[in-house]
């Protein structure tokens, strides 16, 4: 499951470096090329909730595998895509197979696991979910380069088929054919007991999140036109529309996408605040230092990838592990994570100010960032699903992975957008330049990651 989890964030990430290869060789335009990077992370987001509704109805084991076939089959098909249209639809495709599939590891975890037991596993879980994300520029570049048998950008893809078939044959012989405890039906009917699928709340859900991530994706790309503001007004608008939709529902007796118990949890506001500013702050981290040291510094695709791979081993390796150190610890380790967040990223700008390649001091900040991520992730992550019940791991798994997508999405495209601007406002992106608008993103980062802390000390306080 983890394998399969690792597997679909790397290609939230891995097309990145692979974007200026795909672009020369199909002739696509700079707006084809936001949509082959964008178009899987808009399906992916806007599906991820009704992906663990039709687990909770169909059966996880069963319909991961669904998913994961799905997400194999459109990783094939991207492959050999002759022409950009063709690889936009087919990455499309391979969001919505990373929806189906990816709800269903933590609705499993949730069902099988307890205790002690389950900690570990959420631990391995968040380690992997934002690991992936830094694997997958440094996995890019490494296929990239490597341009195996003159392949190009095509193993980005391809790497996919042969893991996939692997993880699909486990698979079916390791996971539960139903997906848990509660004995749900043996052949391909709905489980007893499992809520409806509330289309009402899908549509409304689907809409108000794709009336947001795109705009999100593609604003910066066509310079923040006027539809790409009127979209996230007019989402916003259908999100209070759905909420207010579900809480009705619920009054009535009916089964709401996201049962309003989830959303009271103790700690879950708190967990859904920090999740979406770490994200965040994590995906503009990603997005801002890949453009600084490809376009400011003339890095290699894979010089760029390999970049990421100090903070991507830190973070596996502390969230894999805090959980070890002193109790007395565990309920500072998130805003502790935060404020080191905020030095290191402040860190990583300074490093770089004036041109310069960061030097030895770059690479302790580098693990800096790892370390503050992990500390504000994973213990936040745990906390808020350890104690959640097992009928409700499908709501609560598919709302916090669209909130992991969405605190993503925003973080590449508000820092993305300082980013830009202040390059733009500085002249032509040579190394020095973009060195200064690189910091002035940094300090916008730490900022954020301060508000994380401060946020969430104020909200436990109430």
């Amino acid at each position: 499951m983890l394998a399969a989890q690792f597997m679909a964030l790397l290609d939230v990430f891995i097309v990145n470096v692979a974007a200026p290869t795909i672009g020369s060789d199909l002739n696509a335009s700079g707006a084809d090329l936001q949509l082959v990077v964008a178009g899987y992370a808009i399906t992916y987001s806007v599906l991820l909730i009704t992906g663990a509704r039709l687990g909770d109805r169909y059966g996880h084991g069963r319909v991961h595998l669904v998913g994961l076939a799905l997400f194999t089959t459109a990783s094939l098909a991207c492959g050999l895509a002759q022409g950009g249209t063709e690889l936009i639809a087919f990455r499309l495709v391979q969001g919505a197979g990373s929806a189906v599939m990816i709800p269903q590891v933590l609705s499993l975890i949730q069902r099988t696991f307890t205790g002690e037991a389950r900690v570990r596993a959420l631990g391995a879980y968040a380690a992997v979910l934002a690991v992936g994300a830094a694997a997958g520029q440094v996995v890019g570049g490494v296929l990239v380069s490597a341009d195996l048998l003159g392949t190009g950008w095509r193993p980005v893809f391809l790497v996919n088929v042969p893991v996939g078939l692997v993880l699909l044959a486990a698979g079916r012989r390791v996971l539960p054919r139903g997906g848990g405890a509660e004995g749900e039906a043996a052949g391909g009917g709905a489980r007893k007991g499992a809520h409806g699928l509330d289309w009402p709340g899908l549509v409304l859900l689907g809409a108000a999140v794709s009336l947001v991530t795109v705009p999100l994706v593609l604003g910066q790309e066509e310079d923040w036109p006027a539809w790409s503001w009127a979209s996230l007004a007019v989402g916003a608008l259908v999100f209070v529309a759905f909420r207010r939709y579900e809480a009705r529902l619920a009054r009535r007796g009916g089964a709401p996408l996201i049962a309003p118990r989830v959303l009271r949890h103790p700690g879950m506001g708190l967990a859904v605040l920090r999740i979406m500013a770490v994200m965040a702050v994590n995906g503009g981290f990603l997005f801002v230092l890949t453009l600084h040291v490809q376009g400011g510094l003339g890095y290699s695709a894979l010089r760029a990838g390999l970049t990421f791979a100090p903070t991507a081993v830190v973070f596996g390796v502390v969230g894999l592990t805090w959980r070890r150190w002193p109790a007395s610890w565990q309920r500072a380790l998130a805003p502790a994570g935060f404020m080191l967040t905020a030095l290191s990223v402040a860190g990583v700008g300074l490093a770089f100010k004036g041109g310069d390649d960061g030097g030895a001091w770059l690479y302790v900040a580098y693990a800096g960032v790892g370390v503050g991520l992990a500390l504000a992730f994973s213990p936040t992550l745990t906390g808020a699903l350890a104690a959640v019940r097992p009928e409700d791991a499908a709501d609560a798994s598919g709302l916090l992975a669209t909130v992991t997508q969405l605190g993503q999405l925003i973080g590449v495209a508000v820092f993305g957008t300082v980013f830009f601007n202040r390059l733009e406002s500085l002249g032509a992106p040579e190394a020095y330049t973009s060195s200064e608008a690189l910091l002035t993103c940094m300090f916008a980062l730490a900022t954020t990651a301060v508000l994380g802390a401060v946020s969430g000390l104020v909200l436990r306080r109430r």
